[in-house]
């Protein structure tokens, strides 16, 4: 029912940052394996949908694929199922499988030896003839899985839904769960009360969990076994795992001079910690160091360590590695010696804004290590918290909470903020909860009030999020040594073997001067984020006030407004909204005003570096590829006008353009993929760290 997992598994913390060790975390982006149990006990008590049965002659990719097909339908009506015969053979290897109904066949007899007593416990099979036969055929060299045999009679009853979830093929204890039974036994839970706090952290009924009490009893049981008996060789197997990744580093020390890494040792010379950054990602921090984000989800119960990794974002949007750490615990003095190595790998130089989830520990070391520095904490990882904090002990009200949070969020005045959320808490009776107060204490860092106009360089918003949870994920998934951390992230360091489209066309939609000065200056991806805002600016009007600012405000919106300050001077224009402050980019309002003061050119102070051509890990050619980009675009938009123009004059004539040239532009298509998708002067481009030294 409940295996134990042998390969090292890395999952995301779940420990609450409040410090009570009691507090369990359960937020929106859990493991999978945590989702699956959720979705296992919104099934139990949901509807059961309807799935078609299977049938001769149903095809499928795989047996497994079939098997998991046939285990959904037989939990949906009331029974499991267990795989039974497979035959093989020297050409196709297995070549039939039988699923068969858990209740099939008949339990051999048992013989009883003399003087020993056993139970005498009752079989649940009872011969009943519940099927699926498949059998593997290869189609044109590609194996398909039929089904040659299949019933559905049963001799036995049915289960509800209610039942067929106790059955023991659906009862798994996942890994998020695991690892919570594991340290509430620790502090010497009962088991009746490990599994009370189970379902009052997931807010479902007594006895809705996906496993049974027996169930934790017997993990436990397990797990102790397991690890009397495979202690030693986890040791073995983790100080291996060191020697091996310090070997590496060495390794890689020698082919780069310019890989760097660093390791702390205890009284005994047992590793505790240890760091590393490649040649590429030095250089690249040099460039786009400006904005850090630093990620600490992940920990191993195997070898009881944190791995943590510093990421940027260079000028095209794309996701950068800075660095990575290994730590044998979360707390403040780790966090502080994982911050002092790579500021020791990056030659001294710190960030303006380091961006991180919620960790007093880690707030603290970056208060010591980076004073200067401005510590932000992404509502991305404020927001799924709240659900796990609040939704149990505010109950219906939750909802309402969470609407007033959310508006609380966004306010942009300190002192407004401050009065609302006095308000709030008091209004649902939270005044004294420690996450409200954990919340108030770090509100410089993630109410946007305190945060508005730190340069965040959109390193804030959902898409490089989603990037970043995709490559840890891809990272965790995989690997089951501390070396294999080591060759991907040396991957994803390595900006020469990536895609790069920086050449890509920059189509102009105003027809504005400043429109197509910027596109000859800033990447695609800054580009597109300056357009945009021209687009939006064109629905704004802008008042000139008697000092000289100036009042904008959209067409149809009578709140919003933004002040504009415009010192001429030195062609300095600042906005309320701090948009430049925190993309770099400059916003509509400021975009506006500049088009009223009749600006044909963007000052250059406003056109940052960090998201100019210029400034690409490779070089780019993207300008002296515009003009014949916009000569040929016109061509082209001359030849299809004029194709679609006669082609509309009869209806033989649209349906031979149509057919003719969808041929050929999918011939073109073809062609043109099979090129190389880069120009040989970038391909060619080596990137030495010399440059940035």
């Amino acid at each position: 029912m409940v295996s134990l997992q042998s390969k090292t598994v890395w999952m995301k913390r779940h420990q609450c940052p409040c410090g009570d060790w009691k507090c369990f975390l359960t937020c929106d982006r859990d493991t999978d394996e945590g989702n699956m149990g959720s979705q296992l006990i919104k099934n139990d008590s949901g509807p059961i949908e309807t799935m078609v049965a299977p049938y001769v002659g149903m095809v499928f990719k795989s047996d497994d694929e079939a098997f998991e097909y046939y285990g959904n339908f037989a939990r949906k009506n009331g029974f499991s199922i267990r795989k039974e015969r497979s035959r093989l053979s020297p050409q196709l290897g297995v070549y039939k499988r039988d699923f068969v109904c858990y209740r099939s066949g008949f339990a051999p007899a048992r013989k009883k030896q003399t003087g020993e007593h056993q139970r005498d416990r009752k079989s649940m099979r009872c011969g009943c003839d519940a099927k699926m036969y498949l059998s593997k055929e290869v189609v044109d060299g590609v194996s398909q899985w039929f089904v040659v045999q299949f019933s559905n009679v049963h001799n036995h009853e049915l289960l509800e839904d209610d039942q067929v979830r106790l059955l023991p093929a659906y009862r798994k204890i996942h890994e998020a769960d695991q690892e919570r039974i594991l340290l509430l036994s620790k502090a010497g839970f009962p088991i009746h009360r490990i599994v009370k706090v189970l379902e009052l952290e997931k807010g479902i009924q007594g006895g809705q969990l996906s496993f049974l009490e027996r169930d934790v009893r017997n993990f436990l049981q397990n797990r102790k076994k397991a690890v009397q008996e495979n202690d030693a060789l986890l040791n073995e197997k983790r100080e291996n795992d060191i020697v091996d990744l310090l070997e590496a580093c060495r390794a890689n020390k020698e082919a780069d001079p310019y890989f760097v890494y660093d390791v702390t040792v205890d009284e005994n010379d047992t590793v505790e910690n240890v760091a590393w950054s490649f040649g590429d990602s030095v250089h690249a921090y040099d460039m786009f160091g400006d904005v850090v984000y630093f990620d600490s989800t992940y920990r191993s119960m195997a070898y009881g360590m944190l791995f943590g990794a510093w990421f940027g974002i260079d000028n095209h949007g794309r996701l950068l590695f800075f660095g990575s750490v290994l730590l044998q615990d979360e707390t403040p003095q780790s966090f502080s010696w994982s911050l002092q190595a790579f500021l020791r790998f990056m030659k001294g130089r710190y960030p303006q804004t380091i961006i991180t989830d919620i960790d007093p520990g880690l707030r603290e070391a970056i208060q010591s290590e980076m004073p200067n520095t401005k510590h932000v904490i992404s509502l991305h990882n404020v927001l799924p918290k709240i659900s796990s904090w609040f939704s149990l002990p505010l109950g219906p009200r939750f909802t309402e909470f969470k609407y007033e949070f959310e508006e609380l969020c966004h306010l942009e005045n300190t002192d407004e903020f401050e009065f609302r959320w006095n308000q709030m808490v008091s209004h649902f009776g939270i005044n004294m909860d420690k996450h409200t107060s954990l919340l108030f204490s770090l509100r410089m860092c993630w109410a946007q009030p305190f945060v508005k106009g730190c340069f965040l360089a959109q390193m804030d918003c959902p898409s490089y999020r989603k990037s970043l949870d995709v490559f840890l994920k891809g990272i965790v998934k995989t690997q089951t040594c501390l070396r294999g951390f080591l060759e991907q992230t040396g991957l994803l360091s390595n900006y020469k073997m990536q895609s790069h489209d920086e050449t890509q066309y920059m189509l102009l939609k105003t027809s504005l001067p400043i429109e197509e000065h910027a596109r000859g200056v800033l990447t695609p991806f800054a580009f597109d984020l300056l357009q945009q805002e021209m687009i939006l600016a064109m629905k704004y009007a802008a008042s000139e006030m008697a000092n000289g600012s100036y009042l904008v405000q959209h067409f149809k919106k009578v709140d919003g407004e933004r002040l504009v300050i415009w010192i001429p001077e030195d062609e300095q224009i600042h906005c309320s909204c701090k948009e430049f402050e925190s993309t770099g980019i400059l916003c509509r309002h400021a975009l506006r005003v500049l088009l009223f003061k009749n600006y044909f050119q963007l000052p250059s102070k406003y056109l940052l570096n960090r998201w100019r051509q210029g400034s690409s890990l490779f070089c780019y050619n993207g300008q002296s590829n515009i003009k014949m980009k916009d000569e040929w675009c016109q061509q082209f938009d001359s030849l299809t006008g004029t194709l679609f123009s006669e082609a509309m004059l009869t209806k033989e004539r649209s349906e031979f353009v149509h057919r003719e040239l969808t041929k050929e532009l999918t011939r073109l298509v073809s062609q043109v993929r099979d090129m190389p998708a880069v120009d040989e002067v970038v391909t060619d481009v080596t990137l030495s760290p010399t440059n940035a030294l």
